[in-house]
């Protein structure tokens, strides 16, 4: 079946010398990979391989058999031209990273409403918008919405934070906890939103134990999860 929709790049793969497979999340669809066969062969082709960059917005006609194999697409094109996401050093690591934990994250195939319409409201805040230190750490609490694990922001005044429960607690468990400085960071988090992102003021060791712990978070409460390999980038930027 042929179907227009948007799409945003999760992830690329190269195939064989000339050919992509390109991980997408559509708002027909959710989450469908495509073969691109001879996209790097060709300078005039097109559809081109510079239109896969991560995060990158897309409109695309594909061709839909929904068997659980890989998509055709016959025509692409750059729904939301960014203007500085790939071309600003620091906000392209944050892409990379944002882009792989989203390509652990999002394993539906099938059509998700409000989570496109978040990533398409936060990817273009970020391009349009001065870097916060911050963004990620609430992109991801965001995102936890969309996937069914957004922390229960009820009893904040509590001792602990329950990551795999997802609650706040007096009482400690054996699960893993947010507990001291680290809480009182995350609670900054909880009921904000971007625009209110620069009044968020962490020190860099603060923030790196604050990732690490929604890296956790997210490790808990998605099946299969694995741990991104542009972290250790990531915390170079901001170190």
């Amino acid at each position: 079946m042929q179907i227009t929709t948007k799409a945003i790049v999760l992830s690329t793969l190269k195939y064989g010398d000339t050919s992509l497979i390109v991980r997408a999340f559509t708002q027909s669809d959710g989450v469908k990979s495509y073969l691109l066969k001879g996209v790097l062969a060709s300078k005039k082709a097109k559809i081109r391989a510079a239109y896969f960059m991560p995060l990158t917005q897309l409109e695309i006609v594909a061709n839909h058999r929904n068997k659980g194999s890989l998509e055709s697409l016959r025509d692409v094109k750059v729904a939301v031209p960014y203007r500085t996401l790939h071309t600003d050093v620091i906000k392209n690591s944050i892409v990379l990273f944002l882009a792989e934990m989203l390509g652990n994250s999002i394993q539906e195939q099938e059509q998700d409403e409000g989570l496109f319409k978040y990533l398409e409201y936060a990817l273009q805040w970020m391009d349009a918008h001065e870097l916060s230190p911050n963004f990620h750490i609430l992109f991801l609490l965001n995102l936890s919405k969309y996937l069914g694990f957004y922390p229960d922001a009820s009893n904040q005044n509590s001792t602990f934070f329950d990551l795999l429960e997802g609650s706040f607690c007096e009482t400690p468990s054996l699960n893993p906890l947010i507990q001291n400085e680290n809480l009182e960071n995350f609670k900054k988090f909880l009921g904000t939103n971007f625009d209110a992102l620069q009044a968020i003021q962490l020190t860099k060791s603060n923030r790196r134990e604050l990732l690490k712990t929604m890296i956790q978070y997210y490790r808990l409460h998605v099946h299969g999860f694995r741990e991104p390999k542009s972290l250790a980038v990531l915390n170079a930027v901001f170190s």
